[in-house]
């Protein structure tokens, strides 16, 4: 292992940050030493070692979009008149 090192700077947000450290810290290492875990995994595997996606909903929520927007599409009818027949309906 090279014992030639360099300084690199990068900008996140604080709270991020504080997290990081926290979790890093809970599994026995500094930032340094994750970011180091990180740059080494993705030069030995020739990509970023884990996936990227975008943020999707999750099936649950898809689902209640699609019946929303059945809803105003008058494919399931509305029986709510009120947030509070809504919710009530809901619990039945």
């Amino acid at each position: 292992m090279s014992t030639d090192t360099v300084n690199l700077s990068i900008r996140m947000e604080r709270d991020l940050k504080e997290q990081a450290e926290h979790l890093f810290s809970e599994l026995g290492m500094n930032m340094t030493t994750a970011l180091n875990i990180f740059v080494r995994q993705s030069v030995r595997q020739g990509k970023i070692p884990f996936e990227i996606t975008l943020n999707r909903p999750n099936a649950e929520t898809v689902d209640a979009l699609q019946e929303i927007r059945d809803m105003r599409n008058g494919i399931i009818p509305k029986n709510s008149s009120s947030v509070a027949d809504f919710v009530k309906e809901m619990d039945e």
